[in-house]
């Protein structure tokens, strides 16, 4: 019998495995579940319902400080604001909570024109970034019993994915490219000049592999996009690496048929969190067959299906990704994130289905 963390890693490097890994992902799920539960922690639930604990950006191997930013946050009901203040200007991110999914979601972008572009640039410029060894401390407590991957990207994204999740998001990002392209290219080279570096700190690392939470979809990116901005930053990530013989795990929850063939040309050695319809776009099998055979996936379990499927319906689903599957490397997983509402019942199953 192999141990998790050797099951893991062979799935993921194409080697032998003694059976298919398992390996859920709790996001939203492990938040909603009580106290006492939640103060075990997730790697003795995982291993408690016999799974293949993938612990997926858990610790980092850099820390970024920002000299010169200072940040505040300010709350009004069910408003927060929060403000970075530099000599040059101020950014402001304004955020809504939900109270059905109890979670703080962005509502206002900060960088609307040139002059917001200076300002995030200028925190870049000043950013200092170091070592952090908790990376490494927090695989030696894992040891054995799962694989930790920490995350990578000053942002945990590529600059480019943060521009339009966080920054200036999708519509505002699509203009300032097509007015003011040099703007926008000088501030993601002053972000690059930090999130390149945190993968040269995480191959001085023990860690054996590394995750970005890319969020990878075509609902809020082109292909075009991608190519000329999102995959020269994760190409340099993956070449400094694989230098050191480390993985590179792409987060992509979305929309990704027309980008996998892109995604391909980078060197990344899984995708995780494929997922068919509705949350994502492709099955397994077509994933497959745009993907080369160095290029493993993780996922497969639509979130909404895992939620409202009965066991038998789940087994059937579990069989046609093993036999999908086979021969390649492969990690089964629900796909992006795991409803509050699914059944421990169903995460417990799936560990005999494998």
């Amino acid at each position: 019998m192999m141990t998790p963390k050797e099951r893991l890693l062979a799935a993921l490097r194409g080697q032998e495995t003694d059976r298919v890994p398992y390996s859920p992902f709790l996001a939203y799920w492990w938040e909603m579940r009580s106290p006492e539960q939640r103060a075990q922690g997730m790697l003795e639930f995982m291993t408690q319902i016999g799974a293949d604990p993938l612990l997926r950006g858990m610790a980092q191997a850099w820390k970024v400080t920002f000299p010169g930013t200072q940040q505040s946050s300010a709350t009004r009901g069910n408003e927060r604001c929060d403000t970075l203040s530099t000599p040059v200007g101020a950014l402001k991110l304004v955020y809504q909570y939900s109270p059905s999914g109890d979670t703080w979601f962005l509502r206002d972008h900060p960088v609307a024109g040139v002059e917001d572009l200076k300002v995030l640039q200028w925190i870049y410029e000043h950013a200092q970034i170091e070592y952090d060894p908790a990376a490494d401390a927090e695989r030696e407590r894992i040891g054995e019993r799962g694989l930790l991957l920490p995350l990578v990207g000053s942002e945990m994204k590529t600059c480019f994915q943060s521009m339009v999740e966080k920054w200036a998001g999708t519509v505002q990002l699509t203009y300032l490219l097509a007015d003011e392209p040099d703007a926008v290219e000088e501030c993601l080279a002053a972000m690059r000049r930090i999130s390149d570096q945190t993968a040269v700190l995480s191959a001085q690392s023990q860690c054996e592999g590394f995750i970005f939470w890319e969020d990878s979809s075509t609902t809020n990116i082109s292909p075009s996009m991608f190519r000329t901005y999102t995959a020269q930053e994760i190409t340099a990530w993956g070449n400094t690496l694989h230098q050191a013989g480390k993985l590179l795990i792409h987060h992509a929850c979305g929309h990704v048929r027309a980008l996998l063939p892109l995604m391909a040309q980078t060197p990344i050695d899984a995708v995780e969190s494929i997922s068919p319809p509705p949350t994502g776009n492709i099955d397994l099998d077509e994933a497959f067959a745009l993907l080369p055979d160095h290029i493993g996936l993780i996922g497969g379990i639509e979130p909404v299906f895992l939620k409202d499927c009965t066991l038998p319906q789940l087994e059937q689903r579990v069989e046609f990704l093993k036999k999908t599957a086979a021969g390649r490397r492969f990690v089964l997983a629900n796909s992006d994130s795991c409803p509050p509402e699914v059944q421990e019942e169903k995460l417990r199953a799936l560990s005999h289905m494998v």
